[in-house]
């Protein structure tokens, strides 16, 4: 049986940023992976929008330096529009910072992680490796793989996404509620530059963003019911150009189709309970939302921060595994991830509704914050500092 500290299962974004953020402490860590992240060809489909909060994160960890800036884009501006005649602006140099937030490839992000991680003398990776048994004991957590490797630890972290193997071991309950919608993705070229500029659209059909990419690119999110995401993919790429183009009111001129579309089922996670004894929950492992906010990586990454900085703060004689320990974790992640959730929640529900009386009054909101420079302020603000 081989002895750690802190076993992390999962090797992605947030768990990976946790153990890196471990680097410097007296931990002994073990990291469990099942594949190792790979760079596709071209442009990866799957990004993210990184708040200036989660920069100053990844600089702290080391990674943020290492990325390739030609494949990173500022976002100095955004442009929201309603179903209706509704708008909301922002804009960095209003706001006084430099951006509102990168947008990077998760690919990326990923296999700069993985990369540090191989350097990390603290650290152990075990991959591929995929866990097959999980015995919780009153001194310690025992891990074993399906190639018959034991592992054994005070504390073992699941950062191993919505479907988490580790939650379902330790018996937190999941409650999911399917949107019966799709997020749809896909990178285009455009005719027009986008000006570093970040559109998104509440339409009858779901929720648009336009993501700024490097050069005359952006990558899309198009949140949308079952049938007309599957629509949609099955188009041929000429026909879904012209979709998408039209679909933005052809703000960015002609787009041309760079990687070929996929479609992932949308649902709400609530895990009313991301803690137990000798065991916590990070990132899609602990919570899942709605993408039209863009968050849910920022949501991961300040898991890790936190519970990073907790663990670093202990003594040697300190067991990290304690649950009145990693209830501090919990109940310092908790408000913001719910306030998240219902926000981007009820942000769906109220803009898909169809009632004609509501469409103007929704979209009258609209207007009126964006007259307010207080509120939409305090709006950007909060998610540059607190996302």
């Amino acid at each position: 049986m081989q002895q750690f500290d802190l076993i992390i299962v999962g090797g992605g974004l947030a768990g990976a940023s946790l153990a890196l953020a471990l680097r410097d402490t007296r931990l002994r860590i073990a990291l469990v992976e099942t594949k190792a992240p790979q760079l596709p060809e071209g442009w990866d489909a799957r990004i993210y929008a990184i708040s200036p909060a989660n920069v100053r994160f990844l600089e702290s960890i080391g990674a943020w330096r290492h990325l390739d800036s030609a494949r990173m884009a500022p976002i100095r501006a955004m442009e929201i529009y309603g179903d209706g005649a509704g708008r909301m602006d922002f804009s960095a140099y209003e706001t006084g910072v430099p951006e509102l937030g990168w947008i990077l490839e998760s690919s990326r992000m990923a296999c700069e992680f993985w990369e540090s991680a191989k350097r990390q003398a603290n650290l152990t990776l075990f991959c591929p490796a995929r866990p097959d048994g999980l015995d919780i004991r009153q001194d310690a957590a025992v891990l074993r793989l399906a190639d018959g490797t034991v592992l054994s630890a005070r504390l073992v972290v699941g950062a191993d996404g919505r479907d988490s193997w580790v939650r379902q071991a330790a018996g937190l309950v999941a409650t999911n509620t399917p949107y019966g919608e799709k997020g749809l993705v896909a990178n285009f070229s455009t005719e027009n530059p986008h000006n570093n500029t970040a559109f998104q659209w509440f339409r009858d059909d779901g929720v648009l963003a336009y993501l700024p990419l490097p050069g005359n690119r952006i990558s899309i999110v198009w949140s949308t019911p079952d049938d007309h995401a599957d629509e949609l993919c099955s188009l041929p790429g000429n026909s879904l150009c012209e979709r998408v183009a039209d679909a933005g009111h052809c703000v960015l001129g002609d787009l041309g189709l760079l990687t070929a579309p996929a479609a992932f089922p949308l649902r709400l996670m609530r895990v009313p309970q991301t803690v137990a004894p000798r065991l916590a929950l990070v990132g899609d492992a602990a919570h899942g939302i709605h993408p039209l906010s863009g968050h849910g990586i920022n949501l991961g990454f300040q898991d890790a921060m936190v519970l990073a900085s907790q663990l670093a703060e202990t003594q040697p004689w300190h067991d990290i595994g304690q649950v009145r320990f990693l209830q501090r974790y919990q109940r310092a992640r908790r408000e913001e991830t719910v306030l998240m959730q219902a926000t981007t929640d009820s942000l769906r529900r109220l803009f898909k509704e169809s009632s004609p009386a509501l469409r103007p009054l929704r979209n009258f909101g609209m207007n009126m914050a964006n007259g307010l420079p207080l509120i939409k302020n305090a709006l950007v603000r909060y998610a540059l500092g607190a996302l």
